[in-house]
């Protein structure tokens, strides 16, 4: 008999069971205690061949970090991790959160905006890839603490460098000798052990502040509702610093008792899935959009020519028996194993997740932020909608503050997932912490089951096809610090034919500095519009590639303003002026 409650209450009765942890050195004692011996990571050596690390080595080897650290005084420190994804990025993430608080930095930023965290953070060591290392040690005059401490993932010969291997082998060494420090730590769950950043530029980086209950609270929701299998190889493709990939991709799976291998780049995807075989895999929608196309094309090319349907599925038109054989061939392009996409940081195609189910792939997307740990809805084990984002996860709830006559409004959450506030920022903590709401900024429906619908932003970030976040304040200010630039305003786009967003600046020169460059004559449009470019390419190259301003409009007059003379970002301002 099929039941009357509505979706969202028949799922709270069917969560997966859980065992409370708080803090990660209790989910790294419940690891190395349940799982002993099982396979926590699948690595490769320097010759390309994979070893792996067990749950209790894992242990050991975060102890023995762990204990080097504090014993150069680093207990209760700010502790820098940056780099691709590794094992050493990984254990370094563990011991530096639980002897201090952890300050994750994405690998792909400019040196500068490195630094500029470092200082805001008052960092006191920096763990990460040599050669981020190198180009941030360049700029070592612009770092405020002049006894930060450099540990490099890769051999250096830089005498200035500490080597990981030789720190974590004396770690090793003072843990035999009876060194008990690690052992003492009480970790506070409630305290700020993560500190991330949401943005880049000086003066505007908002720094979100995460316990360690806050994540794991997270990774208890997720595994409630979407099963974790001791089985389960799951492949690390994202950014490991990225809240999603970190507790979704990276410590779930320690929980579950799973094991996880690392991606060696974005083009060594296929081979990575044939050499490891995963059965989860977390990707953004880009990745996955491109897979389905070249599977679509694989299953076309390998049909008679009467089943072809070129672009297109053919899937449903099959006779079943060729439909099995189809499935069974896609299955083990990816590996064999495969049994779960999880998507997340932009909305997906709802095609393709139903095409991808069809085939015996099945694909859950979720919504969630940063300062939510991050995740807040997702489609389950239980239930799934293809157009939805899913349902409220276990503990956590949001509603739509200020609902329009169509049910669209404000995205508000609470749960203990979501941050303890912004880094040194009450003001802004203010504004999006209310009466124990946080305010997403992100406008949205929810329907009478509980399933939730993305509609919009009502904050200005730009997201990419690829997941990536970029904030249009952060492009302005480097805009805006150019000496022939006045003013700016930077938006997201769309080409003809091309569903990927763009950076599209528009911007109001300063002609003054314009016509004293040209030594005092009135400057032609021609003129503005190539001095402008100069700047925009000047701008574009102290910025990383996904932040490029791809397309700018020279505008004849200045933006409209509020009454506190701030540009609004909304309205006329986003026509395009010539």
């Amino acid at each position: 008999m099929k039941s009357k409650l509505p979706v969202y209450e028949e799922l709270k009765t069917k969560y997966h069971k859980t065992e409370e942890v708080t803090n990660f050195k209790e989910l790294l004692d419940r690891g190395a205690t349940i799982f002993k011996n099982r396979v926590a990571f699948k690595l490769k050596n320097e010759n390309k061949e994979i070893y792996t690390v067990t749950y209790e080595k894992l242990r050991e080897d975060v102890k023995s970090l762990g204990t080097y650290l504090i014993s150069k005084g680093l207990l209760g420190k700010r502790i820098c991790v940056t780099g691709k994804n590794s094992y050493k990025w990984a254990i370094s993430y563990l011991a530096a959160s639980i002897v201090g608080i952890v300050v994750p930095i994405d690998k792909e930023l400019h040196a500068e905006e490195i630094i500029n965290f470092l200082n805001v953070s008052e960092t006191s060591a920096i763990l990460g890839d040599t050669k981020i290392l190198d180009s941030v040690y360049e700029l070592k005059e612009k770092i405020a603490n002049k006894n930060i401490m450099f540990i490099a993932f890769d051999p250096t010969e830089n005498k200035d460098f500490l080597n990981f291997d030789s720190m974590f082998n004396l770690g090793v060494s003072l843990l035999q000798e009876g060194n008990d420090s690690f052992d003492k730590i009480q970790v506070d769950p409630d305290e700020m052990r993560i500190l991330l950043f949401t943005s880049g530029t000086t003066g505007n980086a908002k720094g979100v502040c995460l316990s360690q209950r806050n994540i794991c609270s997270n990774i208890l929701s997720i595994y409630g509702i979407v099963k974790v299998k001791r089985s389960d190889l799951f492949l690390s493709i994202l950014p490991i610093h990225h809240t999603y990939e970190c507790t979704i991709g990276f410590l779930l799976p320690l929980y579950g008792g799973a094991s996880i291998a690392f991606c060696e780049g974005l083009r060594y995807i296929t081979n990575n899935i044939n050499e490891y075989h995963p059965s989860v895999v977390l990707c953004v929608p880009l990745l996955l959009e491109n897979m389905h196309k070249k599977i679509l094309k694989s299953i076309n090319d390998g049909l008679p020519e009467k089943y072809k349907k070129p672009n297109e599925n053919p899937y449903d038109s099959l006779p079943f028996y060729i439909k099995s054989v189809v499935k069974s061939k896609v299955k083990n392009s990816l590996g064999g194993r495969i049994r779960v996409f999880i998507v997340g940081a932009a909305a997906m195609n709802p095609s393709i997740i139903e095409d991808f189910d069809k085939l015996g792939l099945h694909t859950l997307q979720g919504y969630g932020l940063t300062e939510c740990s991050p995740l807040v809805a997702g489609n389950t084990d239980f239930f799934s909608k293809s157009d939805s984002c899913g349902l409220p996860i276990p503990n956590v709830e949001y509603k739509i503050d200020n609902p329009n006559e169509e049910g669209v409004g404000e995205i508000i959450v609470k749960g203990p997932n979501v941050m303890l506030g912004y880094y040194n920022n009450p003001e802004e903590t203010n504004k999006v912490l209310v009466d124990g709401w946080f305010h997403t900024g992100d406008l949205g429906k929810i329907d009478e089951n509980g399933y939730l619908y993305i509609t919009g932003r009502c904050k200005s970030v730009i997201v990419t096809k690829n997941g990536k976040n970029i904030y249009p304040e952060e492009v302005e200010y480097y805009l805006n610090d150019h000496p022939l630039i006045s003013e700016s305003l930077v938006s997201g786009i769309k080409k003809a034919n091309d569903d990927e967003t763009y950076v599209n600046a528009q911007i109001f020169p300063n002609i003054d500095a314009i016509k004293e460059t040209l030594k005092g004559s009135v400057p032609t449009k021609e003129e503005i519009w190539k001095m402008i470019s100069d700047a925009v390419q000047s701008v574009n190259a102290k910025l990383p590639n996904y932040k490029h301003i791809k397309s700018f409009i020279v505008r004849d007059e200045e933006f409209e303003k509020t009454t506190t003379k701030k540009i609004k970002r909304f309205g006329k301002n986003l026509e395009n002026k010539n």
